[in-house]
């Protein structure tokens, strides 16, 4: 027996029936309106909301463009696992914001998880800037706490990148639609104004200021924290006149529950005797509700073009590794200013702003005048062509430096440059194991020889044996080497004997691409050096060899130094980028103290603005891509699908940064070819999705809508429907 039978009368009353008693209920207050901006539609909360964004981004963009220099100058990892590292971060940057949505829409709602989340974010960076202190703990140290703060700011910045645009959107009322479209394009433009000065700044913060005697990458991580505890300080102001919509429920969830259930109820009912339905999530309306079936398949058909495109964000996602890379080995000097190879990111994001005008305004317009059909499909796979094309002139340009960079270290080979500071010319053979000759010279008193000699060993490190012959006697040494180093052997003699000091140049590639010296003293006396407010050298007697030091690029006629009892000039003449120099602190009769200037390694002869084309190439890329995707998959799904979507877009970019990891780690290749790679893949990924797109049928708004208006509510139980044609309260 049914429990509501159908009503079939065209008209139901409602009497009015009162208690007796009962007092009477107060009026409701009427709802007080939201405090405006300036007299506009504009909630005045999303003025905290925007700040809190752009500090967010600069905070995130800012730490993240120094973060490969100091995996392998601070950490000293090698660049395969410096770029492994970079992107295994930034896949978790893009893993974590399914978490945070999950957290957001079933617990504690949007505002609780930016607020919660957003403290996770600061301690990560307080932990992460401790961890660049050099004083502070070893090497071991500075790495564990760079994991872990690093793992705490892929939680925080990932958390709230889905809450924070949509808890802004929450802040307008339905009647102030056309304002909350502007409000989406002010919240984007402050992603990318934080990202684009960021990126400029915080590589001068940690290249031109020095701490502790190098670079300070404690500073250019703490100012970026800075930025991240004013983003949560702006944000909690704000708190009071926020609209705070209560938890709704993870659709995420219910998404992923939906097609498990249909997928694990076909493969129950897979015998001959059971009925085939139409399509495989209608396996699932034993449980759901057809509406969200319904959706789901319209989602479905979205994300199985999503399948292609982890691959153009694993090459996207390479200007802050590879490419950063690439330009330590170039000469930042760009005559007015002197660009740090960090600093070439900024081309994105000021890209980013110029180009998206210039797409909608201009070449969309004119190609549509062109009778060209240009499809958002189309848009994309010509994004990806872009890509390929970055690539290409990457490896290129790669090449091209290769060609004029000191060469590679290899397994069981080092590599050793003579210094003669001996007063006469010396002939050297170095003799590896039972007595074969490795390398023959003879060096004139400080003759100058800027290359290296490459140096075959057996073992990963061995003795090498020296034999000198200088003046009427011999002399014979012996001095420990090891694989893939560099080394400088320091002669000097008074013409009655002749020593040697083998010095290794841990840092045979400089600091950053930047210009680095360092000193030999040849007086028996300690000399303190000045080389501007931050950068002081103390250099011991007797042929005392100091580190290498970053110094600005310019002119140094004039250099202070010190002994013990006097002070001194030493005139160090142009140091150019890029470049590693030698000087010999020496005592002339004739014309006192100088400096005897040499070059470890030359200059970079290939300019940083060569890069420019292939930034040019990929932030085009970028904006027909990932801009006309984002708008074309949301177009294409229910209204009910817009956060699962967005989670599965963020999705895509964590695999593509996961593919590179496991290239940068497996490969083996050198790096133009890995470019290549890169490029081929992309293409022949390009032609798959070009193919998917052309029998890709669009849904249009209408069908969206009119599977929507078709629906009817299930039976459930003893309940049917109920038709009431006409009731009066």
């Amino acid at each position: 027996m049914n429990t509501f039978q159908k009503n079939e009368s065209k008209e139901t009353l409602f009497t009015p029936v009162s208690i007796e008693g009962a007092p009477p209920r107060p009026p409701s207050p009427p709802k007080k309106s939201p405090p405006k901006i300036c007299g506009t539609n504009y909630p005045l909360s999303i003025a905290f909301i925007v700040v809190n964004e752009f500090c967010e981004r600069f905070s995130y963009y800012g730490m993240k463009a120094v973060l490969t220099l100091y995996f392998l100058y601070f950490l000293h990892w090698d660049e395969d696992t410096s770029t492994s590292i970079y992107h295994a971060f930034s896949s978790l940057c893009y893993f974590t914001p399914i978490l945070g949505a999950a957290i957001a829409d079933s617990w504690l709602g949007k505002f609780k998880t930016i607020i919660y989340l957003s403290l996770v974010y600061v301690l990560g960076h307080v932990i992460k800037s401790l961890g660049a202190i050099p004083i502070f703990g070893g090497q071991t140290l500075h790495r564990v706490l760079a994991v872990i703060g690093l793992s705490l700011i892929a939680l925080g910045t990932g958390g709230i990148k889905p809450c924070v645009a949509a808890f802004g959107g929450d802040q307008f009322e339905e009647k102030h639609a056309k304002e909350r479209t502007k409000y989406f394009s002010i919240f984007y433009l402050s992603i990318n104004a934080g990202s684009l000065i960021s990126t400029f700044i915080t590589p001068m913060l940690r290249g031109d200021i020095q701490c502790f005697g190098e670079d300070c990458y404690a500073l250019a991580f703490g100012i970026p924290g800075l930025l991240m505890v004013i983003a949560l300080v702006v944000f909690t102001l704000g708190s009071r006149m926020y609209k705070k919509p209560p938890p709704e429920g993870n659709i995420v969830a219910q998404v992923v529950k939906c097609i498990w259930f249909a997928i694990s109820n076909r493969f129950k009912n897979r015998s001959g005797d059971v009925p085939k339905r139409q399509h495989w999530l209608d396996w699932a309306t034993e449980k759901y509700p057809k509406q969200l079936i319904l959706d789901v398949k319209a989602l479905t058909r979205v994300l199985f073009l999503y399948i292609p495109l982890p691959m153009f964000w694993a090459l996207l996602d390479q200007q802050g590794s590879r490419w950063t890379l690439q330009a330590t080995r170039m000469d930042g000097n760009l005559g007015f200013f002197v660009l740090q190879p960090d600093q070439m990111q900024v081309l994105n994001p000021l890209l980013v702003l110029i180009f998206i005008p210039l797409f909608d305004l201009g070449i969309y317009r004119l190609v549509s005048k062109c009778g060209i059909n240009f499809t958002s499909i189309r848009k994309m796979a010509v994004g990806m062509i872009l890509a390929c094309l970055a690539f290409a002139v990457a490896a290129v340009i790669e090449i091209k430096i290769n060609e004029i960079a000191p060469p590679q270290v290899s397994p069981q080979a080092a590599f050793l440059q003579v210094v003669n500071l001996a007063d006469g010319e010396v002939n050297m053979t170095v003799l590896g194991e039972n007595n074969n000759p490795l390398l023959e010279e003879s060096i004139k008193s400080f003759q100058k020889i800027p290359h290296y000699s490459k140096l075959h060993l057996n073992t990963k490190s061995q003795n090498l044996h020296f034999r000198m012959k200088y003046k009427n006697f011999s002399v014979y040494t012996e001095h420990f080497v090891e694989e893939k180093n560099w080394y400088s052997l320091i002669l000097h003699g008074n013409g009655n004997n002749i020593s040697s000091l083998m010095v290794k140049n841990e840092e045979n590639k400089t600091t950053n691409g930047m210009t680095v010296v360092r000193f030999v003293n040849t007086l028996p006396e300690v000399v303190n050096i000045s080389l501007g407010t931050d950068t002081a050298f103390s250099v011991g007697e007797a042929y005392g060899v100091s580190a290498y030091r970053t110094v600005e690029t310019g002119e140094y006629p004039a250099v202070h130094c010190k002994t013990k009892d006097k002070g001194f000039y030493l005139n160090l003449g142009r140091l150019d980028f890029g470049a590693a120099y030698l000087f010999v602190i020496t005592k002339s009769t004739s014309q006192g103290l100088q400096a005897w200037k040499m070059e470890d390694r030359t200059a970079s002869k290939m300019s940083i603005a060569w890069q420019l084309p292939q930034y040019a190439l990929v932030t085009a890329a970028e904006v027909m891509f990932s801009v006309t995707g984002l708008e074309f998959s949301y177009s294409q799904a229910p209204s009910s699908m817009k956060s699962v979507l967005q989670a599965a877009w963020l999705l895509t970019v964590a695999i593509g940064n996961i593919i590179v990891l496991i290239v940068a780690q497996f490969s083996g290749l050198v790096q133009w070819a890995e470019f290549v790679l890169f490029s081929c893949l992309l293409l022949v990924v390009c032609l798959i999705f070009s193919i998917m797109g052309y029998y890709y049928v669009p849904l249009t708004l209408e069908e969206i809508q009119g599977t929507e208006d078709k629906q009817t509510l299930p039976i459930q139980g003893n309940m049917i429907n109920l038709e009431t044609k006409k009731t009066k309260l």
